[in-house]
């Protein structure tokens, strides 16, 4: 069921604003606004993982280089 609340537009200098309810609100201190056709849409900005990065590229097609080859062979290291 989703949440739905009539709202008043008003004036703050020379912008339009909406005064978002107490139920509505976002976490954080800054928002992303975007239009889809007549709506405006309005997302947290989200701090973002490492991981949620990497999730998004798409694999590499060309072979990873071996990085064993300049290695000294495991016989010759003394521990």
């Amino acid at each position: 069921m989703e949440l739905e609340r009539h709202v008043r537009l008003f004036r703050n200098g020379r912008n339009q604003a909406v005064r978002i309810p107490r139920e509505f609100e976002l976490d954080g201190d800054e928002a992303i606004l975007r239009k889809e056709g007549d709506r405006l849409v309005i997302e947290p900005v989200r701090k973002g993982s490492l991981l949620s990065l990497l999730a998004t590229w798409t694999p590499l097609d060309e072979p990873f280089p071996n990085v064993d080859d300049d290695l000294a062979p495991l016989d010759d290291v003394e521990f």
